[in-house]
């Protein structure tokens, strides 16, 4: 199943559409018009604001629930959680439909919770792909989340990047940057050695 890309334009983050999920509603919602009748359900890697910016508007266009994991769902009604005021706005405030945990499943998509960025980050698994949506995990370019944000763990984050270098990842499709339809887990293995150099 091919995995749509929806490019973030300036601070916003990443959008992908994966059969009837869309990942991510920090695009504009004139981005996401065209796919209004295909999205189902939307899922959000994470409650910064980047990432979460439009989800009201989204998901009313859509008619789609929202998911999120259940340790990153306050982020959504709260400004200072979802770091909203760094961009000089508020959190959509907008109820989440699911609170997800570890092993769920949304449409085709894995669940892998892999905090370290924020404590409820995740991952989503298209398995058959060996396709990553990595949200602000790990990038492209062999770097990684920020972790000095509240509630962000470089701990967590060495774990999180020590567990996705063990699958056997093609695709990467990152919050921020371009994604790569090949060679996915070498961007993962870069980051994890980026990590544990820099910050030993």
């Amino acid at each position: 199943m091919p995995v749509r890309w929806i490019p973030g334009g300036g601070f916003l983050g990443n959008s992908y559409l994966v059969g009837g999920v869309l990942v991510d509603a920090g695009v504009l919602p004139t981005s996401i018009e065209r796919y209004r009748e295909q999205v189902r359900e939307i899922v959000l890697t994470h409650c910064h604001f980047d990432h979460i910016a439009y989800v009201r508007e989204i998901a009313r266009i859509c008619n789609a629930p929202v998911n999120i994991h259940r340790l990153d769902a306050p982020g959504l009604s709260s400004d200072a959680i979802s770091l909203s005021m760094h961009f000089g706005s508020s959190a959509p405030r907008h109820p989440p439909g699911r609170l997800l945990e570890e092993g769920d499943r949304v449409g085709d998509l894995l669940v892998l919770h892999t905090p370290g960025h924020t404590p409820g980050s995740i991952c989503l698994l298209h398995e058959e792909e060996r396709a990553l949506l990595s949200g602000d995990t790990v990038f492209c370019d062999g770097g990684f989340g920020r972790f000095d944000f509240p509630g962000g763990s470089r701990d967590d984050l060495a774990r999180s990047l020590d567990r996705l270098s063990s699958l056997e990842i093609e695709g990467l499709y990152p919050g921020h940057g371009s994604p790569v339809e090949q060679g996915g887990r070498r961007h993962i293995l870069a980051a994890k050695k980026l990590l544990d150099i820099t910050y030993a």
